[in-house]
């Protein structure tokens, strides 16, 4: 009996998500074994693959604007999305159509067989085909979960790039940043250059580029990112200087990201002109990253932060740029992070914080989400059933000179913004 294909991109993910019996399935030899089956020849002319706790997005973001400044051909491959599938896959910019996305699922169900892949395999797969189909320059390949056994490791990039070492994921990568350091650095290669985003990382991640003998360019020793004035930055290394404006994405975090974005495509035998990397820099945006959105003099920021050390960054930046007001956290968080962790990473910038529910295998109501958090500042907060209902609470109580967080999850960014932007 011959199984009818799905037609359009809405019927495909609802396939791939019933393809293989777990959602996640850590481990190379089926999707390499598809891979091999496809013919796949390399994603991109050049490739760098970005891993990391937190700040890969980010960093993806400013090594494709710097490199489109530069007038290379590039293609970006990120997850998860905030709004469609689509913007997973993104090739001169611009998010790749529902057709090309089909063909490249019809081409991976011509070669898998009996072979099962999960939802993340057969992206991964979709975009490395239509990389490798757009003839790039350089292809930008974001890790999913850990690395050493993500499926984004089968490509053996040109430059590795680490961005933080975190707890997070904790279940399938380890309980403290040395066992996740070790994780992370699966995909350093030998003789090849890895950008190390951290001054202090893992040294596991260390031990692991001087066994491959991968040269590791270490952010805060080899490379430095140091603020000028509130306008300005410089990059530099031993060789090599430039002052920079601010990036358009907030949080001084960012300057670690756009310095380890510099570091890594520096390593690239091509072009990069100093008006590119100034360009890409202050042209590079990424969605939910303390993304703002003014409410009637209200700011509402928006971002996907979901474990401490992100909250810790935006602690630093709320604390960076204080508002005259009040400050109103929407906080919904999935069942297995650290929702403890991020409410004390924020307590001193909040005052007051409305917790949500969210939907999903992983989810949960904001009335767990509260008892978990009974022994800290969240504890007297308001609960809400969706995102929505607990920003349209927080909007009602803020005044002009407030300001509202949303955090907690990529579902959490993205209920809001949907229901953000169309009336921002």
């Amino acid at each position: 009996m011959t199984t009818v294909r799905p037609h359009t991109l809405t019927d495909w993910l609802t396939y791939i998500e019933q393809q293989h019996p777990a959602s996640i399935d850590m481990g190379l030899e089926r999707v390499r074994g598809v891979a091999q089956a496809m013919g796949l020849a390399a994603p991109g002319a050049h490739t760098i693959v970005v891993g990391g706790t937190n700040g890969k997005g980010s960093t993806v973001a400013f090594i494709e604007a710097i490199a489109r400044a530069a007038g290379w051909k590039v293609g970006a491959y990120t997850s998860p999305h905030l709004l469609r599938y689509n913007e997973r896959v993104r090739i001169d910019g611009q998010d790749v159509d529902d057709a090309a996305l089909v063909a490249a699922f019809n081409a991976i169900e011509d070669a898998r067989g009996s072979t099962t892949l999960t939802y993340f395999e057969y992206g991964t797969l979709a975009a490395l085909q239509l990389f490798a189909d757009a003839g790039l320059d350089l292809a930008v390949l974001e890790v999913g979960l850990g690395g050493r056994l993500d499926a984004v490791n089968i490509v053996d990039a040109d430059v590795a790039v680490i961005t933080t070492v975190d707890i997070d994921h904790s279940d399938w990568l380890g309980e403290d940043r040395e066992a996740i350091g070790a994780e992370k650095a699966g995909i350093i290669r030998g003789w090849k250059p890895v950008i190390l985003g951290e001054t202090d990382p893992p040294s596991s991640v260390l031990a692991r580029a001087y066994l491959l003998g991968a040269n590791a360019i270490r952010g805060g020793s080899d490379f430095f990112a140091e603020a000028i004035d509130a306008t300005q930055w410089r990059w530099r290394d031993v060789g090599f200087r430039i002052d920079l404006p601010m990036p358009a994405l907030r949080g001084l975090i960012q300057l670690r990201n756009a310095a380890s974005a510099i570091a890594a495509l520096r390593t690239l035998d091509l072009p990069l002109p100093r008006t590119a990397i100034s360009a890409g820099v202050a042209n590079a945006r990424i969605r939910g990253r303390l993304q703002p959105v003014d409410r009637h003099g209200v700011e509402v920021l928006v971002d996907v932060g979901h474990n401490p050390q992100a909250a810790r960054e935006l602690a630093l930046a709320l604390a960076a740029a204080p508002v005259a007001g009040r400050t109103l956290a929407v906080f919904a968080a999935l069942q297995d992070k650290d929702a403890v962790g991020v409410v004390q990473a924020l307590g001193e910038q909040v005052q007051q914080w409305h917790l949500a529910g969210l939907e999903g295998p992983r989810g949960q109501p904001a009335a767990d989400l509260h008892a978990r958090l009974h022994d800290t500042a969240a504890a007297s907060g308001t609960c809400h059933a969706r995102v929505v209902d607990a920003l349209q609470a927080a909007l009602a109580q803020a005044q002009p000179g407030d300001r509202v967080l949303v955090l907690g999850s990529f579902h959490t960014a993205a209920e809001a913004l949907q229901w953000l932007e169309p009336a921002a």
